[in-house]
């Protein structure tokens, strides 16, 4: 790997010139103006016609791909970035997930500038990022670095033009209650709306165990967040270990905001191959219209595998 670019200060001209345009923009807009989308606590409304289109994650390549790296700790790496977005295009996707944990160390404005270069020359959209945040620690220097690593996410998304950034909900500290780690929680997810809010980028909360191991624990947060457009859920159909997970996400299917698959579910938590034609038909039977990510997890190679579920996706969702 030899991509290397220099870091700048570019952070506050930003925000001060999307603060004078919102001002002006609000200055423009007519008394009468009304959103028409649903805040968080209710299922989003639609048109009533699904529509998706087809994209890849990044961490589909988890195995091959240098995390939080240096051109000298990446210089052996199996796969970077750049080789997720040219096999995406060579996939004729509509779409690449760019994790963030595959991004380098010290992230730079002309790094981010070159992403965005390679996927709209190879006509892909970013589809969204992916962070691994945890909201759920006390208040303290920890607690801190998280909220500022979202914010500093949520204008790496702008930039790169992602509409949506995947996050997580986080864990019970050791010694703490359950009701107090969700409390945190939702206090960090409003905090993060309300600024990812200025740089019009969904944020959408992914039912990935702990405090959203099943539907009922991740809508009782979501109902509970302030009402905002720019927040919602993020299916993704591996990760409830219920009886029947089927159920559980039929009842997460109406606040999708993006929709990441897996290619195994794990009803009692055993592993099994997913019926992605059902999975599909619940997302279309609620009118979803956005990206449907696959999110490859399983033990054979995902260069070898990875297009023969593609293929399979894309006859679902074109049916």
């Amino acid at each position: 790997m030899t991509i290397s670019f220099s870091e700048n200060n570019w952070h506050a001209p930003r925000r001060d010139f999307l603060k004078s345009a919102l001002v002006a923009a609000s200055g423009a807009m007519s008394a009468s103006f009304v959103p028409t989308q649903s805040p968080a606590a209710d299922p989003i409304v639609r048109n009533g016609s699904s529509h998706m289109k087809l994209s890849l994650a990044a961490y589909s390549f988890d195995r091959f791909l240098p995390k939080s790296w240096t051109p000298e700790s990446a210089a052996d790496a199996k796969m970077t970035l750049d080789d997720v977005v040219t096999f995406c295009a060579e996939m004729n996707l509509d779409g690449c997930e760019l994790t963030a944990y595959y991004f380098p160390k010290d992230i730079t404005p002309e790094y981010l500038i070159h992403l965005k270069e390679l996927t709209f020359r190879l006509g892909l959209d970013v589809s969204g990022t992916a962070i691994g945040n945890n909201f759920c620690l006390p208040e303290g220097e920890a607690r801190d670095a998280q909220l500022a690593m979202t914010r500093d996410w949520i204008d790496r998304a702008a930039m790169l033009g992602a509409p949506v950034i995947r996050i997580f909900a986080g864990s019970v500290p050791k010694g703490d209650s359950e009701e107090a780690a969700v409390e945190r929680c939702i206090a960090g997810i409003n905090q993060s709306v309300d600024y990812a809010a200025t740089k019009g980028v969904v944020l959408a909360l992914e039912n990935h165990g702990g405090i959203t191991s099943t539907a009922e624990q991740l809508l009782s947060i979501v109902r509970r967040v302030k009402p905002s457009p720019w927040f919602g859920v993020n299916f993704d159909s591996g990760n409830f270990y219920s009886a029947d997970p089927y159920a559980e996400f039929e009842k997460i299917a109406p606040y999708a905001m993006n929709a990441q698959i897996k290619v195994e579910v794990s009803p009692n938590g055993k592993k099994q191959p997913a019926d992605l034609e059902r999975v599909i038909g619940i997302l279309r039977n609620d009118g979803y219209r956005g990206y449907v990510v696959l999110e490859y997890e399983a033990e054979p190679d995902p260069r070898e595998a990875i297009p023969g579920f593609l293929q399979r996706l894309r006859k679902i969702i074109q049916s």
